[in-house]
């Protein structure tokens, strides 16, 4: 799984913060801040992202996205 990361679409979160707990590298960080929706969401911690796909597994509003997209940091 080298070279891949999970992309969060916040706009799509609605906040359940399932994955969370989920995540084996604690790469998931929830904000205070809301969507367009109201709700609050998370963000990727891209340096510690494994690409393993738990969030994309637990996610119900399909929020993630795996890929190897290039990251700059």
């Amino acid at each position: 799984m080298a070279g891949l990361r999970a992309y969060v679409d916040a706009a799509l979160c609605k906040g359940c913060l399932l994955c969370v707990p989920a995540c084996p590298t604690k790469s998931i960080i929830p904000l205070k801040a809301v969507n367009k929706k109201g709700y609050p969401t998370v963000e990727v911690d891209q340096k510690s992202c494994i690409g393993c796909g738990v969030c994309y597994r637990i996610c119900p509003d399909y929020v993630f996205e795996i890929d190897g997209r290039d990251f700059a940091g």
